[in-house]
């Protein structure tokens, strides 16, 4: 008897399921079990966007649980419950954040924004936390069930995955940087050097004489306290510790104004740095994500790489700044065609310093079957300082990439694209060099705090010297540069890119440029020409800087 009523049951959902898909599919287990259902019928499962009181009703029981500190409860109401368990969990334990408020705001479509007011406590300390956050809620894909979307940045907006929060005696007493000048840095006042500051907290703190506080933190991924891993980032400070006094080369002036100019572009970074000593001048990034990208990002510099490229020429005898550079339509290497940008006309007569100053693709390509695998390895390493991972600048950095590529790659090399990398200090330092002809490792903090050994380099001779800023001044006063450098000469030069990267609808924006003893280099993603975003930036810290 039962079988039979089972079988009836089934063969209806099946009937049912077939001639009503327009009203959405039906849940078997939960109409077997009645488990949603009523009068016995087989619940529906509901598909699409939450609706407006979906979403009321999940962000309701999800605040409740949070406020009442129950974490296994409220990560039932997300889509990644134990990552979401884990994390409340630390909210409440190890960063030690009670009497929680959560306020809710207007929802936009299936989005929350909230604010948060709680207390955190630690030996006898108290201090009042508030914040604002926001959520989404999204249909369970196999539960079809509204459900918060779970990221980090719920629980904190600074938060990221990986990270946690932890109150407690801080990993490292707190510093005071300080500028070339002796002018106090923040990260209120200069927000880019948040991380920076963060990071030289942790690898100085215990060398300048400082007393560590008690603080609610964000650990990163891979951060234990030690040397190891991100810097742990302050949100809170419930018992003040004493600073010590740390000098960096920076400058305040020069940091102002690549902050502001930073601002003006999404996904932009700066670096600028003092040729004649190395010392950088200003870091700055403008990013949702955080990333330090001026100091450790990892892209094709585009054109910017010509100044390599150039120099690996003419160091090798394959011509001169006024030696032949021909600069055809289209450019075939190893069965791959390149080609320049749109409306540059050939010029079939063209010198090495004419197809410089016009960004000429295929004349640096043209040479690819001359140079060996490993020329431009060889110059970026002994010329330039780069890819040797050997940087130490005070805070981790990216030393820049210039593998030695076989087959189309070698071509894709001379003009910044293929297996290159670099950041925008790879790139001021590029240029910085190209400016003095001597290598001088960039550098945030005295050598002599630490005792670290900088990297080394031959650097260029004056002849080489003397033709690539040549070049690059010819770039900045009637080349591609000419427009956005104007007015910063005459003792300035320039460099203009754009790079393709991870099949990007459209290129980075690259520009690097040199005025008196300042050299600057800026990366825009998705930003396009170089002068179309990174070079207004380069302009405009140089024009304060120099």
């Amino acid at each position: 008897m039962r079988n039979g009523v089972k079988g009836a049951v089934i063969g209806t959902v099946c009937v049912v399921m077939l001639g009503g898909a327009g009203y959405g599919a039906y849940n078997i287990m939960s109409a077997l079990s009645g488990d949603g259902g009523t009068g016995g019928g087989p619940a529906v499962v509901k598909s699409g966007p939450p609706s407006g009181t979906e979403v009321e009703e999940t962000t309701g029981k999800f605040f409740a649980a949070w406020e009442k500190g129950d974490a296994s409860t409220a990560a039932t109401y997300t889509n990644f419950p134990e990552a979401a368990r884990e994390l409340l969990a630390a909210y409440g334990g190890d960063a030690h954040i009670t009497k929680v408020h959560i306020t809710p705001g207007t929802a936009t479509g299936t989005t929350v924004p909230f604010t948060v007011k709680a207390t955190v406590s630690y030996g006898g300390k108290t201090q009042p936390l508030s914040y604002e956050s926001r959520l989404t809620v999204v249909r369970g894909k196999t539960s079809y069930r509204p459900l918060v979307d779970w990221q980090p940045s719920v629980v904190h907006p600074q938060l990221r995955k990986g990270d946690t929060l932890m109150t407690g005696e801080s990993a490292a007493p707190p510093i005071e940087a300080v500028d070339r000048d002796g002018k106090v840095l923040t990260k209120e006042t200069y927000p880019s050097l948040g991380p920076i500051l963060d990071e030289l907290r942790k690898r100085y703190g215990d060398k300048t004489g400082g007393r560590a506080g008690v603080e609610l933190v964000i650990r990163h991924e891979g951060t234990t306290g030690t040397a190891e891993g991100a810097a742990d980032t302050t949100l809170l400070t419930l018992a003040k510790g004493k600073p010590g006094k740390l000098p960096t080369t920076l400058s305040a002036g020069a940091q102002a104004a690549a902050e502001t100019a930073v601002r003006k572009y999404a996904d932009a970074s700066v670096v600028a740095v003092k040729p004649s000593t190395g010392e950088i001048l200003a870091v700055a990034n403008h990013r949702d994500d955080g990333f330090d990208a001026a100091l450790l990002g990892e892209r094709p510099p585009g054109s910017t790489m010509k100044i390599i490229s150039a120099a690996a020429l003419i160091d090798n005898g394959l011509t001169t700044a006024n030696g032949p550079a021909p600069c055809p339509p289209s450019a075939v290497s190893e069965s791959q065609t390149f080609h320049n940008l749109k409306d540059l006309k050939p010029d079939y007569h063209a010198t090495l310093s004419d197809s410089f100053a016009r960004s000429c693709n295929t004349a640096f390509v043209k040479f690819a079957d001359e140079v060996k695998v490993d020329t431009l390895t060889r110059e970026a390493q002994e010329r330039f300082g780069l890819g040797q991972n050997n940087w130490q600048i005070g805070v981790p950095s990216f030393d820049g990439r210039v593998p030695a590529a076989g087959g189309p790659d070698t071509a894709a090399a001379l003009i910044g694209q293929g297996q290159v990398q670099m950041s925008p200090l790879n790139m001021a330092s590029v240029t910085a060099t190209a400016r003095t002809g001597t290598f001088r490792q960039p550098v945030l903090v005295p050598l002599s705090l630490d005792h670290r050994e900088p990297a080394r380099a031959r650097g260029l001779s004056q002849s080489t010297v003397q033709q690539l800023r040549a070049m690059m001044n010819r770039t900045a006063t009637s080349g591609t540069a000419a427009g956005v450098m104007s007015g910063l000469g005459p003792d300035f030069g320039a460099k203009t890119g754009s790079a393709e990267a991870d099949g990007q609808a459209k290129s980075d924006s690259w520009f690097t440029g040199y005025r008196g003893d300042v050299a600057a280099a800026a990366m825009v993603q998705d930003g396009g020409h170089g002068i179309d975003a990174a070079g207004p930036i380069v302009a405009s810290v140089l024009r304060s800087a120099g």
